[in-house]
């Protein structure tokens, strides 16, 4: 059985005080290692250190929502792997559909950070999901298609060993509007099919396979419990303690029986 994954990605939210007291919260509802569900909190950029010391030895792992594909050098305003590392942050959250669409991030960009953070020993999170005029125009599974084909790009399946893949159907995403359980499934079930049709199907009954997408407390189980769905990437739900916690205690519930 593949072991759940329950992400907060906070965002361009919170401060200091308030995203501490979140993070200590977060830290006291999961104390320790959890062995069927793993959480990850990533917040914005300035408080990682921060939120990575409030959740120091608890099982509340550290992940950053960005990154750049370059070790270092003249690149004004971006971070790169190993100053995630220095940090403490396990994870990444790479081709999120605000950087596709808001920031207009391409495939190719994508591929390089995701290669990169591959390179440098962070577990990616790769997010692929189509906008509403293409689920519209029944072009969902092309749309994935051509997301993981160059996100993926020249990704062995030893380099994707850890790799998580995140479904967010972009009309989803922060408008309360959830992806049903079917379509959400349906849409997972794909993915893996791409998986072991890239890779093999032993390797693609490995990958863990997020849903995103208005992801809530009265909801969260009956996403989780489709046979394709190994977890959330949580939003605005993310941002509170009161909502988030039983997302988590979801999973665990799924993951008990």
């Amino acid at each position: 059985m593949r072991r759940f994954l329950v992400a907060g990605n906070w965002k361009m939210n919170t401060d200091r005080v308030t995203g501490t007291a979140l993070a200590s919260a977060l830290a006291a509802a999961a104390p320790e290692t959890d062995d069927a569900v793993e959480v990850l909190v990533c917040p914005p950029f300035p408080y990682l250190s921060d939120i990575g010391a409030a959740t120091t030895g608890s099982g509340v792992q550290l992940g950053a929502q960005d990154v750049y594909f370059e070790a270092s050098g003249a690149f004004t305003g971006e971070v790169s792997v190993s100053m995630l590392r220095d940090v403490g942050c396990s994870h990444v959250i790479l081709g999120h559909s605000e950087r596709r669409h808001v920031m207009g991030e391409s495939d190719e960009l994508i591929n390089r950070k995701v290669r990169a953070g591959i390179e440098g020993g962070l577990h990616v999170i790769l997010c692929v999901g189509e906008l509403l005029s293409e689920r519209e125009a029944g072009q969902t599974e092309s749309v994935l298609d051509r997301q993981l084909t160059g996100g993926l790009d020249g990704v062995s399946e030893e380099e994707a060993m850890d790799l998580v893949i995140a479904y967010e159907p972009v009309w989803a995403i922060g408008t309360g509007v959830t992806a049903s359980p079917d379509q959400a499934e349906s849409a997972h079930a794909h993915i893996r099919k791409w998986v072991t049709d890239r890779y093999n199907s032993v390797f693609a009954d490995r990958v863990r396979i997020l849903y995103g997408g208005s992801v809530k407390p009265d909801n969260a189980q009956t996403l989780m419990q489709q046979p394709n769905v190994d977890g959330a990437l949580v939003g605005g739900a993310s941002l509170k303690a009161n909502d988030f916690v039983p997302i988590i205690g979801a999973a665990k519930t799924l993951a008990s029986v």
